[in-house]
């Protein structure tokens, strides 16, 4: 039988239709991201190093609010971006930090070492960086304008976990810290976050057989901040039920913690709608008027 077409043509055909797929899924993720296309257009206030590590500089990128002055004593939203600790950076949680820059707190997005198993970098270096960032937000509170006990962390996904890793995980500092200076932030926020790393959770094999060291839901303890979590209850990748289990201990410790769910919300729910988002935002807000930060 002839071929109607040569061989050549049917290769160059298919690679081309892949290609498309490629770049259509591509764009179609940036639609589905709308905050992306935000934080592109943003710039912070200034950025300064907070730790350098193995000649490395890593950067908290403050967004100050209108006004601001070095001798203020305004309350500080510091953020951690998701990514799984495997991808991102700071500029993705620009639009989380310069919403509440436009409320009167200075906003950071932080800067991290991201996880990578072939540099010898592990998740244990991701908290150790979170807990550098509030030590030295802390430390340098009169130079930042910030009040050392109005200090919020927060963050979404594996961001949220290195939040809750600086008033939970005491024994995972950097050698080179000052560890008389306190991580411990006044209030958590913890968007959608990776709370339990075990098998049932997110993130087993990144934290490897020392997991529990670095699961949020077996560390929970008495005194800790008042913590406000979103989740969705269809998160299929830091499954709901870690963040309902991590509420009642929470509570059961004589913790105040609130659990806002968003039924049949997937992961990272509202980073996919600008309305959802905004109403994220909005009972952020709420809870941190609440403990008198707003």
């Amino acid at each position: 039988m002839k071929k109607l077409f040569p061989e050549s043509y049917c290769l160059s055909f298919i690679l081309l239709f892949g290609l498309s797929h490629t770049l259509f899924a591509q764009s179609m993720n940036t639609s589905q991201r709308p905050l992306d296309a935000i934080a592109d257009q943003m710039e912070p206030t200034q950025k300064v190093v907070y730790k350098t590590v193995d000649n490395r500089s890593l950067n908290l990128h403050i967004f100050n609010p209108e006004g601001h002055q070095a001798t203020d004593t305004r309350a500080v939203f510091i953020t951690f971006h998701g990514g799984g600790w495997v991808n991102r950076d700071a500029r993705y949680f620009y639009p989380f930090v310069d919403h509440f820059a436009k409320k009167g707190m200075v906003g950071i997005s932080v800067g991290y070492r991201l996880h990578d198993k072939d540099a010898g970098i592990s998740v244990f270096d991701c908290v150790k960086d979170a807990r550098s960032a509030v030590r030295y937000v802390r430390q340098h509170a009169d130079e930042l304008g910030i009040d050392p006990n109005k200090i919020i962390a927060s963050g979404g996904s594996a961001g949220a976990h290195l939040a809750a890793g600086s008033a939970l995980f005491d024994d995972v500092n950097e050698s080179t810290d000052d560890l008389s200076i306190s991580t411990t932030p006044d209030v958590l926020v913890l968007y959608y976050p990776v709370i339990d790393t075990s098998v049932d959770g997110y993130g087993n094999e990144k934290t490897g057989e020392r997991w529990k060291e670095l699961s949020p839901v077996d560390h929970v303890r008495k005194g800790l901040p008042p913590t406000l979590v979103l989740h969705g209850t269809g998160d299929t990748v830091t499954p709901y039920a870690g963040a309902k289990r991590f509420e009642e201990k929470m509570l059961e410790a004589g913790n105040e913690c609130q659990l806002i769910t968003h039924e049949g919300g997937r992961h990272g729910y509202f980073i996919f709608d600008l309305n959802l988002f905004d109403e994220a935002m909005k009972q952020t807000e709420t809870f941190l008027e609440a403990q008198g930060l707003l």
